[in-house]
């Protein structure tokens, strides 16, 4: 009887051999995790996509379309709807009031007065400087009617603040007394670019720094 039992348990030895064979249906289930990660990967990538922060083109490759992205993307500017002019946003403008804010008090160091000249210039004025004006003198901007009605003299936005300023000196230079004369003008200016504006660089309306000093020679 003892030798039977001995001979039953050594004959059941193989299907303790045969369960330990399924062992690698486990390991095949962790090969699968990979895929599990991929699938999240994707979702990460789709998010930074709808942010919009990213730039679709390179500098070296199309200068234009990625200037223009920067400065839209970067909330400088916002495109209007008559070309060559712009929205200056908060960042861009906080920007130019920086510089304003150093370069002011450093002017008036100088004993230079700030002082505010008309956006309208006279034909008659303007003929004056024709010599100054002559290579823009087809951007200047004209108002010709005020409501319905036409103006009887056509008036013209300042393309520089030279051709506003300058008529203005002769009278209030009397001599050598009233010399240096030292004046700023913080102001814009109009000039009708037709050409590939661009934002900061070519465009209709400029805000920029004009310092004149007249002195006896």
């Amino acid at each position: 009887m003892a030798g039977s039992e001995e001979k039953q348990s050594k004959a059941k030895e193989p299907k303790a051999k045969e369960t330990r064979a399924k062992e690698p249906k486990a390991k095949e289930t962790k090969a699968k995790e990979p895929k599990a990660k991929a699938s999240g990967g994707g979702k990460k990538k789709e998010v930074k996509k709808e942010t919009g922060l990213g730039l679709s083109h390179k500098k070296d490759e199309n200068f234009g379309e990625w200037y223009s992205e920067v400065v839209v993307n970067g909330e400088m500017i916002e495109y209007y709807d008559i070309s060559g002019c712009y929205i200056i946003r908060p960042w861009a403008m906080s920007i130019w009031e920086t510089m304003q804010s150093f370069f002011d008090p450093e002017i008036k160091k100088m004993k230079i007065q700030n002082c505010y000249f008309p956006l309208f210039v006279s034909p008659t004025v303007l003929q004056k400087e024709t010599d100054h004006i002559e290579g823009f003198a087809p951007e200047v901007a004209w108002v010709t009617k005020s409501g319905e009605s036409d103006l009887e003299v056509p008036i013209a936005i300042r393309p520089t603040s030279e051709t506003v300023m300058y008529p203005y000196y002769s009278k209030w230079i009397r001599g050598h007394r009233d010399l240096p004369l030292k004046l700023n003008q913080w102001c814009n200016v109009v000039r009708w670019e037709f050409s590939n504006p661009t934002p900061f660089i070519r465009l209709v309306f400029i805000d920029m720094l004009i310092s004149d000093i007249l002195y006896s020679i």
